[in-house]
């Protein structure tokens, strides 16, 4: 886990068989159409509906993906869990895989824990792992988890672990919050090496994120919109501040509307629809329950919307 994994990644949605059990083939094949469009593979992120998935069924898919022939280095795992003893075991065995890094959610079931809590918590994970080529993302999703990774938690941790923290996905929704981390652990002096590498966790700050120091995204959309998501990053690092930054920004910020929209039951359900659309594939559209699909009219009008902001999947066919 030497290399750091930097630019645009997608938190990958998990197709579904019949019996709700996780379509490999579907699954090694949408990974691999990501890749050529340049995306990295957050794979068992909150959008790959993660939560509703087994530990056991997490690694019998990675061991698939891997099996597959994707590069492990491409990939950053969703490893965090409620339980510690499956935290550890999830992220052992993505560094046994050799992931470039692993995603992990802070215990998100009991409220109100102490940052003490947390440390122990990240700590244990960490001593337990036991690896040198850990790399931990923290990842701060408070509209979903409600527990949070404060800057004062990832200063102990950087402190007591500064190889095995690598960084953070922050999907706090508020550029503020993600400011205040970039300005305390990113961009300071002397740590452009060995840095706290800073992700958000919607394009639609991913512009602001490259400005002031950031690595890139790990965004749902990228699921569906790669291509244009990675030409900003890559606009924005070989020619600095592009002409039309902001111009992409905004087109990136209209897809995002679509797939956020209340109108359908959840974005993971709208993004395997639109999945479904340009694979010409329904199987695609199933989700795991707590979550429901979206009705016929809903997927309709998504077509719609899609189809008038000039949206579409290059090479998804």
């Amino acid at each position: 886990m030497s290399q750091r994994i930097r630019g645009v990644l997608a938190p990958v949605v998990t197709p579904f068989k019949a019996d709700l059990s996780p379509d490999c083939e579907r699954f090694i094949r949408h990974c691999q159409w990501l890749l050529s469009q340049n995306c990295g593979l957050a794979v068992f992120g909150t959008n790959s509906e993660a939560n509703s998935m087994a530990a056991e069924e997490r690694s019998t898919l990675l061991d698939a993906v891997v099996a597959a022939g994707i590069d492990p280095s491409r990939m950053m795992p969703g490893t965090g869990c409620c339980s510690v003893t499956e935290t550890v075991e999830l992220t052992a065995h993505a560094v046994r895989h050799g992931c470039a890094g692993v995603l992990m959610l802070p215990p998100f079931y009991y409220k109100n824990v102490s940052e003490e809590g947390l440390y122990r918590y990240f700590s244990e994970v960490v001593q337990r792992v036991g690896d040198t080529r850990l790399k931990i993302y923290l990842y701060h999703i408070p509209p979903v988890a409600i527990v949070g990774i404060t800057p004062k938690l990832v200063e102990r941790l950087l402190k007591a672990y500064p190889t095995a923290i690598a960084g953070m996905k922050d999907s706090s929704g508020d550029w503020n919050n993600t400011k205040t981390f970039l300005d305390a652990f990113a961009v300071r002096a002397g740590r452009a090496v060995s840095g706290f590498d800073v992700f958000v966790g919607s394009e639609s700050f991913l512009l602001a994120n490259m400005r002031n120091g950031g690595v890139g995204t790990i965004s749902a959309t990228a699921n569906v919109n790669p291509a244009a998501i990675h030409k900003l990053y890559r606009q924005w690092n070989t020619a600095g501040d592009a002409d039309n930054a902001d111009q992409q920004q905004s087109k990136l910020n209209a897809v995002r509307e679509v797939f956020s929209s209340r109108k359908f039951p959840s974005t993971i359900a709208a993004l395997k629809q639109a999945i479904a659309i340009y694979r010409n594939d329904p199987e695609w559209s199933r989700v795991r329950p707590p979550l429901v699909e979206l009705t016929k009219e809903q997927a309709k009008l998504l077509a719609a919307e899609l189809k008038a902001i000039g949206f579409a999947m290059p090479d998804i066919a």
